[in-house]
């Protein structure tokens, strides 16, 4: 199994490259966002592959961040997505993105993808609408596209902390009754006004939004 590669990535196109490792050639699937920023040789980069194997084919697709990669896989768990529909959402949404359609239950965020209909796209929002976390877990390092080895990644804890509450606040509002896009609103709200509200009381401030103490 193929975690990750590095070498020098020798030709682009809109949806995949060519990245030599020892004189071997890999084609590697990604985003127009992440093969736009890769370097071209003689640099050195390293991406994440996620390898999907099929009777007729194996087909490697690359990551610059392990946030990528999570959303890449965690979108293949819903029924009806394949990595080709993981991977053009992820062409039009950022994993933040994502996320954010998610917990807002914003179906028409995620149906903007290529391929993508209303169906699909609230299969989504409904299924991952409790392991949404799982997408930002990563608070080590990334690979280094410009081959600077052991350049820190940006520090998204306080992303990661945001989002649990936010999962756990909005899950005992819609226990209430209240619809999800509704909560989450308020949710964000007053997260944006005290971030570093605990749960009861960001329940309790998003109940007061909603006319509800």
């Amino acid at each position: 199994m193929i975690a990750s590669l590095t070498g020098r990535v020798t030709s682009t196109e809109l949806s995949n490259f060519i990245i030599d490792v020892g004189g071997v050639g890999y084609l590697v699937h990604g985003t127009g966002r992440m093969i736009s920023a890769l370097p071209l040789a003689p640099e050195i980069c390293t991406i994440l592959i996620e390898m999907v194997v099929r009777e007729d084919a194996i087909t490697l697709y690359g990551f610059i961040a392990a946030e990528d990669k999570n959303a890449f896989r965690l979108l293949q768990t819903v029924q009806g997505v394949g990595a080709k529909a993981a991977l053009s959402i992820l062409n039009t949404l950022t994993p933040q993105e994502l996320v954010q359609a998610i917990l807002a239950a914003d179906k028409a965020m995620v149906s903007r993808a290529d391929g993508i209909g209303p169906k699909i796209a609230l299969r989504i929002v409904n299924e991952l609408a409790q392991k949404v976390g799982n997408i930002s877990l990563t608070t080590g390092q990334s690979p280094d596209i410009a081959g600077n080895a052991g350049a820190a990644a940006p520090d998204i804890q306080g992303g990661i902390s945001a989002s649990a509450l936010a999962q756990d606040a909005l899950s005992a509002l819609v226990n209430l009754g209240y619809s999800r896009s509704e909560a989450f609103q308020s949710v964000s709200a007053c997260l944006a006004e005290k971030p570093d509200i605990d749960l009861p009381s960001l329940i309790q401030h998003s109940l007061k939004k909603m006319g509800r103490d």
